[in-house]
């Protein structure tokens, strides 16, 4: 069962050292902590000597605390005119401090005082996972995992070129310095990589040199008179530089945010558009909504959507032009089951209410500006957007070459790559990666083994604003209605499987009053389904509702980013952000499971499981 983050507690030492109850230690030595960082873990590794000129450097880190370590290596980047590009920095934390409790800390950090300032603007809820914050333009990534390091160092996909061992002293706590957890960061070692930390304990250097490092003794830091630090002496082979030009075929949400976040990494980009501009299918609806899902076990969805929900908002802040509203999002129970799980996942999972809260049927009409006949799930920071505005500012932000009523027919292996060519046999465009970004069309020009996208048809209406009651929030249950977004309401949505009707129906539009009767009684009435107006889009699903992201099974250069069935909005921005680690080499913004989760390839690993088992033996 999954098990709710707990915070860190703050307190001090009588001398005013950050201090662990729980640990029964300090954050930092009592000499000082900034002057620690420098010597022990910058120093330790030889930095900043060892990132210059680098086009990447990763900095992996086994406890994040309130950021000192992580605050003087940025510090030591901005001030260094050789530093390396961009500069990942990895760090795992199972007790994260509150925003409030980190501004107390950074107090006394005088020198870190605009970056530590930035970092609590930036820092994320409390929930577990993996959170990726940017800093100076995205070439200072910050993924930071809340988890314990026994779960996560598992669930992270990266090669570490310098490591800094930061829990709490071996004494203390055990348990994350034992031979299996050392062995495991061995794993996540580049080569060549460094490691240093504070501690000299006999234990944990021999356990690092059994897990493949050449470990030496230095002198520690102030009245510590010794200190490990070492390098990976094991051979992983060298990666290739990727060949940084890329096709993107669609101009939609996923083909947008794939462009955007390959250009911010230096890639060459094409986009392909069969439309005459951008966001003219399935991402053209009037309004979209965005929020995560809570399930009692924590599911995957539930954790990919908490994930996207929380990358998205830190992303689109950044956007010009974005229109969208954090006006908060209502789910609510479709029955009295269903209100049941919903409590018992939110005692259970412990989240803080910034994130998701339950609230009675009075408090939520009154957020909602509505009487409501029940409360629900209540997500304060999701909302609306409107879906093509998200497009423009992302590919505006790329700067990418757009090719509009450019129809791709086929794809064609050249000795360099891809060719896109249209129904005469003409090259559009060619690079030696494609991104398939083209929902349900995507498996035309590349069929993905052990897989059946299924087309749904999804017809939203449209209703006049000044008809139905002033709701201020998006409000769910087994359907949405949308407050008013210039003037105009929005209610739906159909699910119609594998119909390719693209007009407006008046069955569907009875079907959107169904919804809005069961979400606001009384709403649907004076409404005729022949006279309303809305809008028809077609979404692709895949049998396990996950999108497809990421390359191809069995054809070199080719990736998905499809299938995002009516979550396009959510999916779209952290999916892009994956495939392009995964593209780059980087560290991944999610955990491996997640990753596998989306994987193109996850059918045919299944269908393979599955011929495998022995049939039973029937007597």
């Amino acid at each position: 069962m999954p098990e709710p983050l707990i915070p860190a507690a703050l307190s001090f030492t009588e001398a005013g050292t950050p201090y662990s109850a729980a640990y029964d230690d300090v954050y930092h030595s009592t000499e000082g902590g900034p002057a620690q960082a420098l010597h022990v873990f910058l120093g330790g590794n030889g930095l900043p000597v060892r990132w210059q000129n680098r086009r990447r450097f990763t900095v992996l880190e086994t406890g994040f605390g309130f950021g000192l370590n992580f605050l003087a290596t940025w510090a030591a980047w901005k001030d260094d005119p050789q530093r390396p590009a961009k500069l990942h920095y990895v760090s795992i934390e199972k007790h994260p401090f509150s925003k409030a409790d980190l501004a107390r800390l950074h107090a006394k950090l005088r020198e870190f005082e605009a970056s530590a300032r930035e970092l609590r603007e930036t820092w994320p809820m409390l929930v577990p996972g993996m959170h990726r914050l940017e800093f100076e333009g995205g070439r200072v990534v910050l993924t930071i995992y809340f988890a314990d390091i026994g779960v996560a160092l598992p669930q992270l996909r990266l090669a570490a070129d310098a490591i800094y061992l930061d829990g709490f002293s071996p004494a203390k706590n055990p348990q994350m310095w034992e031979p299996r957890i050392l062995r495991r960061l061995a794993g996540l070692a580049a080569e060549g990589a460094t490691f240093a930390t504070y501690t000299a304990a006999s234990a944990v250097r021999d356990a690092l040199a059994q897990a493949g490092f050449a470990v030496e003794k230095r002198a520690g830091f102030a009245k510590k008179r010794d200190m490990l630090t070492g390098r990976y002496t094991r051979s992983m082979g060298s990666s290739p530089i990727p060949v940084r030009t890329a096709l993107v075929i669609g101009a939609g949400l996923a083909g947008s945010a794939v462009c955007e976040r390959l250009a911010s990494r230096g890639w060459d980009v094409t986009v392909l558009e069969r439309n005459s501009g951008p966001a003219m299918e399935a991402s053209g609806n009037h309004a979209g909504v965005f929020h995560p899902l809570v399930t009692r076990d924590d599911s995957v969805i539930a954790q990919l959507s908490r994930a996207a929900f929380l990358y998205g908002l830190r992303h689109w802040k950044g956007l010009a032009d974005l229109k969208w509203d954090q006006c908060g999002a209502l789910q609510m129970p479709r029955d009295d089951d269903e209100d049941s799980a919903q409590r018992a996942a939110l005692a259970l999972l412990g989240y803080p209410r910034e994130y998701a809260a339950h609230l009675d049927a009075a408090v939520a009409g009154s957020k909602a500006g509505a009487a409501l006949t029940c409360g629900g799930v209540w997500f304060e920071a999701a909302g609306w957007l409107q879906p093509a505005s998200l497009v423009r500012a992302l590919l505006a932000r790329a700067g990418a070459r757009v090719l509009y009523n450019a129809e791709v027919a086929a794809l064609v292996r050249t000795d360099t790559g891809w060719a896109a060519q249209d129904d005469r046999g003409e090259t559009l465009a060619e690079a030696p990666v494609v991104v398939l970004a083209n929902a349900g069309d995507a498996t035309r020009l590349a069929p993905v083994p052990d897989v059946a996208l299924r087309s749904v048809r999804g017809q939203v209406t449209y209703l006049p604003a000044s008809r139905l009651p002033q709701i201020h929030t998006v409000l769910l249950r087994g359907g949405l209605v949308v407050p008013p977004v210039e003037g105009v309401a929005m209610t739906g949505a159909s699910y119609d499987i594998d119909d390719t009707d693209p007009a407006p129906r008046p069955d569907s539009h009875a079907g959107n009053l169904e919804r809005l009767a069961r979400i606001l009684p009384g709403a649907e009435a004076g409404f005729d389904p022949g006279s309303l107006e809305g809008r028809v889009g077609f979404r692709s699903v895949a049998p396990d509702r996950l999108p497809l992201v990421g390359p191809l099974p069995g054809a070199e250069g080719l990736h998905g980013a499809f299938a995002y069935g009516s979550r396009g909005i959510l999916w779209c921005s952290l999916m892009a952000e994956l495939l392009a680690s995964r593209l780059e080499g980087e560290p991944l913004p999610i955990e491996v499971r997640l990753a596998d989760a989306v994987d193109p390839g996850r059918f045919t690993l299944r269908a393979a499981r599955r011929s495998s088992r022995s049939p039973r033996d029937v007597r």
